[in-house]
């Protein structure tokens, strides 16, 4: 999606179209804290569609910006993680009477102490620490040399703020979701050999884990007075492991009510993440494989020197939303770009069926090349970069 957006940008600037709405038509308003303070802020006019969520001008950003780029395992699981969440949201928060903003609750020493270890009280005897700072959600870890891992099973924890008007200039908080970022795969260093080991952490034990945390978590916003009177909605997210090409997912959700410190019923997400072509496609969806590998092998006769054809598919409750593909070509001139990318396009239009989303992206050694999107609404959308 990142990339059609970028490329309907581009057609708008290279068209010289002037988007449709005006900065004079913005609505301003005052978003009000709970200690009664005030800041003046904008809401745009223009919405790109019902499945995103305005955001407030001047946008502002989180204490806790960078962290997720150091605790999670790859950039597939920081992408998925963040967006993932908005996705949460709309459970709990409709994107048309909520607006978006990056959480302003928990800054970075706070998220930071929470993922750490607990301690014992010679740990915190050791590190000069007093036992109310003792607040790391992951546990104490074993003795040196007993040979057994300790996981670290919270690996990141992300808030997002969703406000909505009070009044006809007013708005404010309205809502929290807070992502847990749990880990399925736990690296140590073995004390022997100082090589460092890998031991997979079920999904079940995952899962447990992840419930515990969650609820304390919920119990320590709760003491947050700015969080008074405010629903909050927690998920838990699965990340892969180092050395896989597919994120995580996230697998459960909860909302706790606004006078409430207690979760009460997880509601079950089913979302997958999948390679094309790979084991696990060729398993779970031998259908949108052969789909897949006849596009492929039809590219491949057409342009025998393709670099790869690959994709990247999400799943939610077994249906495909979409497909990312990407078709990395060595290109001798813009003619022939232009060319190939007339015929991936017709291609995907007569293979694909009609009920996938997919995006195509046609790269060389000097860049993005061109953009094919296809969706229910008809004919392909194609942006060949000059």
């Amino acid at each position: 999606m990142k990339k059609w957006l970028a490329a309907a940008a581009a057609a708008l600037l290279l068209g010289g179209c002037t988007p449709a709405f005006e900065i004079e038509k913005q609505e301003q308003v005052v978003e009000e804290d709970e200690n009664q303070q005030s800041e003046k802020a904008i809401i745009p006019n223009y919405q790109i569609s019902d499945k995103y969520y305005k955001t407030l001008l001047p946008y502002e950003s989180t204490d806790t910006r960078g962290m997720v780029v150091n605790n999670l395992q790859s950039r597939y699981d920081i992408d998925v993680f963040e967006s993932g969440l908005v996705r949460m949201a709309k459970n709990a928060f409709s994107t048309d009477q909520y607006l978006f903003k990056e959480g302003q609750v928990l800054d970075k020493a706070t998220i930071q102490s929470w993922l750490n270890r607990k301690f014992t009280s010679e740990q915190l005897e050791e590190k000069g620490l007093k036992e109310e700072q003792n607040v790391g959600l992951n546990p104490v870890e074993n003795t040196p040399g007993e040979g057994k891992d300790t996981p670290i099973y919270l690996a990141h924890v992300i808030e997002h703020n969703y406000l909505e008007k009070v009044e006809d200039n007013k708005i404010q908080l309205a809502g929290v979701v807070v992502g847990l970022a749990l880990n399925s795969v736990s690296y140590y260093q073995d004390q022997n050999t100082g090589e460092t080991r890998q031991t997979n952490i079920s999904h079940d034990e995952v899962r447990q884990q992840g419930e515990q945390i969650a609820q304390e978590v919920i119990k320590r916003l709760r003491e947050k007075p700015e969080l008074d009177g405010i629903p909050i909605t927690i998920a838990l997210f699965e990340q892969s492991s180092k050395d896989t090409v597919t994120p995580g997912s996230y697998f459960a959700y909860a909302t706790v009510d606004a006078g409430s410190a207690s979760i009460g019923e997880w509601q079950g997400v089913n979302e997958e993440h999948y390679f094309f072509p790979s084991v696990q496609a060729e398993q779970n969806h031998p259908k949108y494989l052969k789909v897949f590998n006849d596009f492929k092998d039809k590219i491949e006769s057409y342009f025998p020197n393709y670099v790869g054809v690959v994709g990247y598919a999400f799943f939610k409750d077994g249906k495909m939303e979409n497909m990312e593909i990407d078709i990395p070509i060595q290109f001798n001139g813009k003619a022939e770009t232009i060319g190939f990318t007339q015929y991936t396009a017709e291609l995907a239009a007569e293979l694909f069926p009609k009920e996938m989303n997919v995006e195509i992206e046609i790269t060389s050694a000097d860049g993005a090349e061109a953009l094919i999107v296809l969706n229910q609404q008809g004919e392909p959308f194609v942006h060949i970069y000059e």
